[in-house]
């Protein structure tokens, strides 16, 4: 893996360029770190939802799924690297399998709301399609990983799974979406 950082303030990015991880140099609005840029916000959204009072198990989860986008990260930091592996696939369908077995099925759409823990898990959720769609993007110009994609895709999943399993920890349920529902008059 590239170097370890001792200075934080380097000042070789007042150009507008940013290092990868192997050392070459490009624009900080290039797809390289815009997808870069996605995936750290996601692991920081992750950050801010563990947080929240979750089930020790649930915790436990996020804590290796900060693991795995911090690999993803690094994977999108050195062109032609490769950190995310079937074992990573694996363990989310494993998780995704686990966690949907419990819950009902669906019969509606339904919002992303209810407790704040399960609401910021949709906001990560979020983040996680965008994170996705902007590895697409780079995927198109630059070699990339497909199993990159599918980590995201596969994620956004279990997130939307997780929403539901958090919303019925604080002892609630889904909120279900009402369509051909009206305004209120004033």
């Amino acid at each position: 893996m590239g170097n370890r950082l001792s200075k934080i303030t380097t000042r070789t990015g007042d150009d507008g360029s940013t290092g990868l991880g192997d050392g070459s140099r490009t624009p900080k609005d290039a797809a390289r770190v815009e997808a870069l840029g996605d995936v750290d916000e996601l692991n920081s959204q992750i950050g801010v939802l563990l947080s929240e009072d979750l089930p020790t198990d649930v915790s436990a989860l996020f804590n290796e799924i900060q693991h795995g986008l911090f690999d993803l990260g690094g994977e999108l930091s050195i062109p032609g690297y490769t950190a995310i592996t079937d074992a990573h696939l694996a363990a989310l369908d494993a998780a995704i399998e686990h966690y949907n077995a419990a819950l009902p099925p669906l019969k509606e759409f339904i919002l992303p709301a209810g407790s704040r823990a399960a609401s910021l898990c949709h906001v990560a959720r979020t983040v996680c399609r965008r994170a996705e769609r902007r590895v697409v993007t780079l995927a198109r110009n630059e070699p990339v990983s497909p199993l990159a994609v599918q980590y995201l895709n596969r994620l956004s999943d279990l997130l939307f799974i997780l929403s539901r399993v958090l919303n019925r920890h604080a002892g609630g349920t889904d909120v279900c979406w009402q369509p051909k529902r009206h305004a209120p008059t004033e």
